[in-house]
This record gives structure tokens, C-alpha cells and sequence, in this order.
């Protein structure tokens, strides 16, 4: 028993990290906004879109392994040349803006926590995660990235640290409408949904996983010649399936810790309208305690930690995808210049945007925008790769994951058309 957990733990690894960095600052924001508006009212976008997430993710994490190429790199070839460069443009630039939010409130945090002025902590912030992707190998920064998912489990020590009303929980997340008052809105309601589900489910997670499948199997010196044993591939693909799921559950299980914190504490005290996570953590202070504050700021720290890099580095990714330059983590700066160009970049601009103070609100919805443009194309563009012969050979996914891959599709469809038309 003991041996099959310690193999199942050293499995793990792109999912892991990329269910993870979905709980990043800006997602803390959105799901403490969620509980403090709305109480346990959106647990069932959650639960809803677990299977959703898992299987598009998976999707984009066999397209890596099986191609050999990243994300970018397939819909290059799927897709018009001018659509993939408008595609990763746009991406890039809602990134950088994530970055920017992150930093902000990783800044803010910090202030919170030591005392550190916001501003040096966010350069301080971006330094730290630009020159940790320079300076550690490969393999030590997919071990610090692993150490840092622990971060996450601040919320769930927040959750144990309050009383909760379990029977109006488990009420109010399969009736939502049961807590209503006269202050919700339908507009209001249904652009939370659609915050929800941009945060659970976002283009950068795609990226990330097929690039870290492509890198973690170009490590493998025997992959190549193994790829024509079906026992091999057989082993490989459960790999990344049970990677992705523990990840996305992992993920949603955060999120749900969050969302039920502030569901408790702040909405129960009057405190419905949070603009930052930082501000979360601020309101926590004089409900729940010293405790649940200090853990709950911390935690914001180690999440944008954990996923500044995977939004810069998604980004590096698919720009060198799409312009064919070499990339990856394992490399040197020398040997991928352009790669590390990007992270810099992303990196720099955010903390810059970040440092002077640029409206975290307004970036977020930039991003949010900019995302639910992008997200959609990118999601039907992985389904016709994931079902093309041509590109995946036998690999093709099931018809059980083109069903759930299709209704993650519709779903985000749905939900950008909502984002615009209440917008």
C-alpha cells in the first residue's frame, strides 16, 4: 500500500501543477467573491465542472504526449496561420495582465503579513519568479512547483479553523435559489457563474500541460523507441489520466475550501463585495480570527508563486511553438533565447503594471475578456485535433471524451455569450 502511494506521488506532476496554479491570487479573488455574495449558492458550478475540467485537460495533456509537439504547435497546424498568431497574441496578452493581478495582490499580501511595501514586494515578487525559471534546472523547478501545491492547503486548515452549518451547505448547493434575498440579481447571479467558470477552466491550463508533457517525455531517453508497445502507451496514458485527475480534483476541492470560508465568515458578518483576495484576507481578520487571516494571506503568496511561472511560461511556450524556436525549462538561456525572452517579458510587464498600481479589477476583467475570446476557438480546436487521425494516429481520444470534451466546449460557449451580453 505504502509503496503503490509512494509511486502514485512521484506520477505526478503537469496535472498536479496545473490543477494547482488554477487556484492562483486572481482565482482566490473570484471564489471568495462567489461565497461572500452568494453564500454556498455556486458550489454546483464546482461539482459541474470537475468531470468538464478533467477531460479537457487530459485532452490537452494527451495531445503533448502523443504528438510530441505542443498546443500551439497543433493548432498551427489546424488552423489558418493568421488565426494562430491572433490566438497566441491575445493569449500572451491576457497572461501578462493575470500576472500584473497576481503580483498585485501577492503584493498586497505581503504588506498585510511583514509589513513590506506593496510595490517592492511585487518587483520583488517578479524578480524571484523570472530568475527562478533562469537559474533552476528543470527537474528542481518541477520540485519546488510540487512543494508549492502544499501552499493550497492553507484553505483547507481556514475551513477546519470555523464552524459550518453543513446542513445549509449541502441545501444551498443543490437549491441554490433556497438563499436568494432581494439584494441578488439574475445579472448579477449569472455573471458569477460565467467568473466561476472563466477562473475553473482557463486557456493557460491547456498550454501549460501539453507543453509539460512534451517536456517530461523528451527527458525520457527511451520514450521513442517504446511509443510502438502498446503496453507502454497503455501505461503512459494512465499516468496522465490519473495525474489529471488528481490535480483538477485537487483543484476544485481548493476552491470549494475557499468558497465555503468566506461563505461562512463574510457573507455571514455583511461583508459581500471583495475586489481582491487580499482584501479577503483583510475581512477575515475581524470574523475568524488572527489565524484564519494569516493563513488565508500566506496562501495567497504561495499560490501566485506557484502559478506566476506557469502563466509565463505557458505563454514562452506557445509563442515559440507557433514561431518554431527551441523551448523549454530543461534548456539553458543560451540554448532558447527567445523561450526565456517571453518569460521575462510576461514576467516584467506584470510587475511593472503590478508596482504602479494599475486597477487589479479592471485587469481582471481585461483578462477575463480576452480569455472568453479565446477560449472558445482554442477548445473546439483541441477537439478536432484530439479527433484527428492525421495528427493523434491511433492515439484518438474515446467517444466518452469527446462527449464530455464537446459539453466543456458548450459550456464555455454559454458562458462567454452570457459574459458579453451582461457585460
Amino acid at each position: 500500500m505504502e509503496r503503490s502511494l509512494q509511486k502514485l506521488i512521484r506520477s505526478l506532476g503537469p496535472g498536479l501543477i496545473t490543477g494547482a496554479a488554477d487556484d492562483d491570487p486572481s482565482g482566490i479573488a473570484t471564489y471568495s467573491q462567489a461565497g461572500a455574495q452568494f453564500r454556498f449558492s455556486l458550489v454546483w458550478t464546482l461539482i459541474l465542472t470537475t468531470p468538464l475540467m478533467i477531460s479537457i485537460q487530459m485532452l490537452s495533456a494527451r495531445v503533448g504526449w502523443v504528438t510530441g509537439e505542443g498546443l500551439a504547435a497543433n493548432i498551427n497546424k489546424l488552423c489558418p496561420r493568421w488565426l494562430s498568431l491572433l490566438l497566441v497574441g491575445l493569449f500572451v496578452t491576457a497572461n501578462t495582465i493575470n500576472i500584473a493581478a497576481d503580483l498585485g495582490a501577492m503584493g498586497e499580501s505581503a504588506r498585510l503579513v511583514v509589513g513590506l511595501p506593496a510595490g517592492l514586494g511585487v518587483l520583488l515578487f517578479g524578480l524571484g519568479c523570472a530568475a527562478g525559471q533562469l537559474f533552476f534546472s528543470y527537474e528542481r523547478s518541477v520540485r519546488i512547483l510540487k512543494w508549492l501545491t502544499l501552499s493550497l492547503f492553507a484553505y483547507v486548515a481556514v475551513v477546519l479553523s470555523i464552524e459550518i452549518s453543513w446542513s445549509s451547505f449541502l441545501l444551498q448547493s443543490f437549491q441554490p435559489w433556497s438563499d436568494w434575498g432581494p439584494k441578488h440579481t439574475v445579472k448579477d447571479y449569472s455573471a458569477m457563474v460565467v467568473a466561476v467558470l472563466g477562473t475553473t477552466i482557463s486557456p493557460y491550463l491547456f498550454f501549460w500541460q501539453s507543453a509539460q508533457e512534451v517536456e517530461d517525455n523528451n527527458r525520457r531517453p527511451d520514450s521513442e523507441s517504446r511509443r510502438t508497445s502498446p503496453e507502454y502507451v497503455a501505461e503512459q496514458l494512465l499516468r496522465i489520466k490519473r495525474d489529471t485527475y488528481v490535480g483538477m480534483i485537487f483543484s476544485n476541492l481548493i476552491a470549494l475550501c475557499i468558497l465555503i470560508a468566506t461563505a461562512v465568515t463574510l457573507n455571514q458578518h455583511g461583508v459581500t463585495d471583495i475586489q481582491s483576495s487580499a482584501q479577503a484576507a483583510l475581512a477575515l481578520r475581524p470574523v475568524a480570527g488572527e489565524f484564519a487571516f494569516f493563513i488565508f494571506a500566506l496562501g495567497i503568496i504561495g499560490t501566485g508563486l506557484l502559478a506566476i511561472p506557469v502563466l509565463a511560461g505557458s505563454a514562452a511556450y506557445a509563442v515559440s511553438e507557433i514561431f518554431g524556436w527551441r523551448s523549454g525549462l530543461s534548456l539553458k538561456f543560451a540554448q532558447a533565447r527567445g523561450f526565456y525572452r517571453i518569460i521575462f517579458a510576461a514576467t516584467g510587464i506584470g510587475a511593472l503594471l503590478g508596482y504602479f498600481d494599475v486597477d487589479p479589477i479592471k485587469m481582471l476583467v481585461w483578462a477575463a475578456m480576452i480569455n472568453g475570446v479565446i477560449s472558445v476557438p482554442i477548445m473546439v480546436a483541441m477537439m478536432l485535433i484530439g479527433q484527428s487521425k492525421r495528427l493523434m494516429g491511433a492515439q484518438t481520444i474515446s467517444q466518452r471524451h469527446r462527449v464530455f470534451g464537446w459539453l466543456a466546449t458548450a459550456l464555455m460557449t454559454i458562458a462567454v455569450l452570457i459574459m458579453f451580453a451582461t457585460s
